[in-house]
């Protein structure tokens, strides 16, 4: 049951979500905090939306760990392990999805509900995706009143492991909440969408969250443990957590409310890349350069994309950079962002520096362009032209906004083979390699100037042509 959720602007007054938490694997990011004595020790609710970046492995959601140790005696964990969803706690009680969770474009609701009152077994643990309780391959229940011991003191962890080290989660969270003392229902936290049907969060604010109760929207932006920090608790228990290898860079604007593209993992059998930073990072190298594509393809509208080409190997040859769009996934690792009909890019470094590319061939264009430069991509789908910008400024004096006069235009479009352009990259020369950082609107790295889209979307670098937005489902409900 993944989903995109294409707006929330289906249904007049929806709620909105503004912020997310990106977690990075690689940095070891996650936010902790002391518990301390609860409203019970029986009864609980947790509740987050995540977004998934990273494949295989385990990498967990929502831990507790009693005494804050490396071997808790007493714990509880919500975590992912080989694509499904894992509930499990210390002594008995464990459930498993027969579902996988593996479509990284998309964000998924989990709820769980500790309720050991009930004289139900089934009852006393209850998982939610989505709105729906999944079908389990696996379901162990906790005895009768079983209390989870040590609650008092103990550490409480986003994204890290109850023992406190390892298995980080990777990907975004938002709308993370801790309910202290009542066993709610996904319907506490979401609502399914009148029009469309898609499962969406609700504004929970006035719920009652219960001593160790907590509530992250990632309002803020600072690394302390406080209202000013990302983690700040707004229940209103200053349940505030600590923040760990996070930067104010992490704050995103991708939410389950309004779904950004990112690059796509799936997409990554020819290309071989290494993605990170919500897969807003990519490092690819070997003799591979196959094109590495968006999450999100297109085909009419006008989008607008920037691009930072931020380390290359030389070696024997330096590694060039192709940036553009492709109108189909690789099927062969000599696929490069150029390379096809339906493929377009502009490169950096080498002799073709600062040439355009289509087909196989390469032709002059605009200024050639090095590590550092922000690379920007207007496709305008409505008269199906093409533009780069570097550094702000667009090549062979091009004008986004003419229209069908394309002036500077670099190419005249085909129409995609797949039915849809994506953006790409791909590094070219073998055994050398390239790292980008892509912004579709949620950056993975310091803007200094802040623009955003004619819809107020957006963070980029710089201006965003006028009737050119950023890739993302509010603005595809109304312009894809």
């Amino acid at each position: 049951m993944p989903f995109i959720l294409p707006a929330n602007t289906l249904s007049a007054g929806g709620y909105d979500v503004a912020n997310s938490l990106r977690f990075n694997v690689g940095s070891s990011d996650y936010l902790n905090r002391t518990l301390g004595a609860p409203t019970s020790d029986k009864i609980f609710t947790i509740s987050a939306w995540v977004k998934r970046s990273t494949l295989g492995g385990e990498g967990y959601v929502f831990t507790i760990g009693s005494n804050g140790g490396s071997s808790p005696s007493h714990w509880y964990s919500i975590r992912y392990a080989n694509e499904k969803i894992y509930v499990q706690r210390s002594g008995t009680g464990q459930l498993i999805t027969n579902a996988v969770y593996r479509d990284t474009s998309a964000w998924y609701h989990i709820v769980l509900t500790n309720d050991t009152t009930q004289g139900t077994a089934s009852n006393r643990l209850k998982l939610y995706v989505n709105g729906e309780q999944p079908s389990l391959g696996t379901a162990t229940y906790p005895s009768e009143n079983t209390i989870l011991d040590g609650i008092d003191g103990a550490r409480c962890a986003i994204s890290l492991t109850y023992s406190g080290t390892g298995n980080y989660f990777g990907g975004y969270m938002s709308e993370v909440c801790f309910i202290d003392g009542q066993a709610l229902a996904a319907d506490s936290f979401g609502e399914f969408d009148e029009d469309s049907g898609i499962w969406k969060p609700i504004d929970v604010s006035g719920l009652t969250f219960g001593n160790n109760g907590f509530y992250l929207e990632t309002k803020q932006s600072g690394t302390s443990q406080n209202s000013s920090g990302l983690g700040a608790d707004t229940s209103g228990n200053d349940n505030h957590f600590a923040v760990n290898n996070l930067t104010a860079v992490d704050q995103s604007t991708d939410t389950c409310t309004n779904n950004f593209a990112t690059m796509n993992l799936l997409d990554n059998f020819y290309g071989q890349g290494t993605f990170s930073e919500g897969n807003l990072q990519i490092a690819q190298s070997d003799a591979s350069y196959a094109s590495l594509t968006s999450t999100i393809g297109v085909s009419s509208g006008k989008w607008y994309a920037e691009i930072k080409w931020t380390a290359q190997t030389t070696g024997n040859f330096p590694a060039l950079s192709w940036i553009g769009i492709v109108g189909s996934v690789a099927t062969a690792t000599s696929m490069g962002v150029g390379n096809n009909a339906d493929s377009y890019s502009y490169i950096g470094d080498g002799s073709d520096g600062g040439k355009k590319r289509n087909n196989g061939s390469s032709s002059s264009y605009g200024d050639d362009y090095d590590v550092g430069d922000i690379i920007g991509i207007a496709l305008d789908l409505d008269n199906n032209k093409i533009y780069w910008s570097k550094n702000g400024t667009f090549q062979n004096s091009g004008d986004p906004t003419s229209g069908s006069t394309g002036t500077g235009s670099a190419f005249d479009l085909t129409t995609p083979s797949s039915g849809f352009y994506y953006f790409a990259v791909s590094d070219q020369h073998d055994g050398e390699s390239s790292t980008w950082q892509f912004n579709f609107g949620s950056p993975p790295f310091a803007i200094s100037s802040s623009n955003a889209d004619g819809n107020g979307f957006g963070n980029f670098e710089y201006a965003v042509p006028s009737g050119y937005f950023a890739l993302c489902s509010k603005n595809l409900a109304e312009h894809g």
